[in-house]
């Protein structure tokens, strides 16, 4: 999915793109199933948004369980409900994500090429040459401007790079499985079971009692041979008791997980996004929804910089940003995986009685479980350290700031009009200037074409409201980047600070 992501937000940019997978096809079945909030913000830019919330199910809400009972709720939908168009957890399969993302590269002309694998990389000033293996078994060499390694935890971009891949493996083995299953689950949401000896996750999927379970295989069964889902029912059913049954069960597998960073996510013309460069525990639901995130982030500079409106000193912000993005990440899961699925009895004990009651004491509080929803959903990412991140005077600590994620609001952007959905009134394919409680500048006085949109957002009780319960006061301006983060920010509108901005920060050609 994060190639697929990559290649077509270059493609809707005009940069021309080829894209190749070593497999045969794309995969029929696959562990990733939960689509964040920021994804599905992602998908509504793409245009596939409405495909997908038809594919998929909302997961409106979790639940905690412990000793048999129900020990906490965390309320998605209310924890997120004026931070997002998308205030759940989206529950569609890895597979049907690159069924819509591929079909949308289709519809840039653009298809992948199957059965096609990287075998030599070589790079020079001037270009990157790659060698493939084709499907007739005979090589070819395709010179690029760029290569991008969204191939996997085996990536042949980071190995051709030499980059190195410092990690290791869980010594758990984990397993997921298809299953129309009856029980305590509360139907519509995601349930979190804590056992003395681990814990299972039961998504619900479309269809009528449709779950998928997630777990970690019993320790008896971890060196066997051919296990089946019907070996680790009793471990279920002896933890959750006799009300849960399972009818039939569709997909059963079993796998390791590493926990994994590159040392680094660029070598010269060669970019490492997705589990090339990062791979973790799937505690959370982030791997897929990450990987998206790096080729969202990367796709809107390497388009600038492919189409001569950047120079290429604005790629280096890409592991700049998304390297602490991937290292805080791999070490968040890491320490929930500790917890939850340490072995012992101590550990269980712990799990069990301490974490269930922590949690259930937690998630009853609305500012954590804001706080939850922003960490889960990644719609609290954020890049204030990125060098593209720049705070003029005025505003107060308590605003948004440069690197953030631009709040989600309705703005009436032209006087008498109707409050719009930013989402849908800010293109991604440019910068956009939102001016608050002032004139705002000329478009040739910013020196940068017809890459920034200016919002001179007026006065009105509808706006005043949305704007004060973001946090935003007046006067205000926010220069945002094509991604929705804020690159410049401050309290007067200075068009000059602004020109050295996108000059000097983000290497803007006249």
């Amino acid at each position: 999915p994060t190639g697929l992501m990559l290649a077509g937000q270059l493609a809707r940019r005009g940069v021309r793109t080829m894209i190749v997978d070593r497999h045969g096809g794309p995969a029929t079945q696959t562990r990733a199933i939960g689509v964040q909030a920021r994804t599905l913000e992602l998908y509504a830019h793409l245009g596939v948004v409405d495909r997908a919330l038809e594919l998929g199910r909302r997961g409106t809400g979790a639940n905690v369980w412990a000793r048999g009972r129900r020990m906490a709720h965390f309320p998605l939908g209310e924890a997120g409900r004026d931070l997002t168009r998308y205030p759940y957890v989206f529950l569609l399969g890895q597979d049907d994500n690159e069924r819509l993302l591929g079909e949308r590269l289709r519809g840039f002309g653009v298809s992948v090429q199957w059965n096609t694998e990287l075998v030599a990389l070589r790079q020079d000033e001037r270009q990157a040459t790659a060698t493939l293996r084709l499907p007739d078994g005979s090589t070819r060499e395709i010179a690029a401007s760029w290569v991008a390694g969204c191939d996997g935890a085996h990536s042949a971009v980071r190995e051709l790079s030499g980059i190195a891949f410092p990690g290791a493996p869980y010594e758990h083995v984990f397993f997921v499985a298809d299953t129309v299953a009856t029980g305590d689950m509360v139907e519509g949401e995601v349930n979190v079971f804590l056992w003395r000896s681990g814990f299972h996750l039961f998504f619900p999927m479309r269809g009528e009692n449709h779950w998928r379970v997630i777990g970690i295989l019993p320790a008896a069964l971890r060196g066997r041979e051919g296990v089946t889902f019907d070996d680790v029912i009793p471990s279920l059913t002896r933890e959750a008791g006799p009300t849960l049954a399972f009818r039939s069960c569709s997909w059963f597998s079993t796998y390791r997980i590493h926990h994994r960073a590159a040392a680094r996510f660029r070598d010269r013309r060669a970019f490492l996004a997705g589990d090339a460069a990062h791979i973790h525990s799937p505690v959370g639901a982030q791997g897929m929804n990450t990987g998206l995130q790096d080729a969202y982030n990367l796709a809107w500079k390497l388009a600038l910089v492919a189409s001569g409106r950047a120079d290429a000193a604005l790629l280096d912000t890409y592991e700049e940003e998304r390297m602490p993005v991937a290292r805080r990440l791999l070490a968040t899961t890491d320490e929930a995986f500790r917890i939850v699925a340490s072995d012992g009895a101590l550990a269980g004990l712990l799990r069990t009685e301490v974490m269930a009651r922590i949690a259930a004491f937690a998630l009853r509080r609305e500012r954590f479980q804001r706080f939850a929803f922003r960490l889960v959903s990644q719609i609290g990412i954020r890049y204030r350290a990125s060098p593209l991140a720049e705070n003029l005077p005025g505003l107060p600590a308590s605003a948004p700031r440069a690197g953030d994620r631009f709040p989600w609001m309705k703005l009436a952007l032209r006087r008498d009009g109707e409050p719009e959905d930013l989402l849908d009134a800010l293109d991604d394919l440019r910068f956009h200037l939102l001016v608050l409680g002032q004139g705002a500048p000329a478009a040739a006085e910013l020196r940068a074409g017809n890459l920034v949109r200016i919002h001179e957002v007026p006065d009105g009780p509808a706006n005043d409201a949305a704007l004060a319960r973001a946090g935003i006061p007046k006067p205000a301006f926010y220069l945002l980047r094509p991604d929705g983060h804020v690159g410049l920010c401050g309290a007067r509108v200075d068009a000059a600070a602004i020109a050295r901005h996108l000059a000097g920060r983000v290497h803007l050609r006249p």
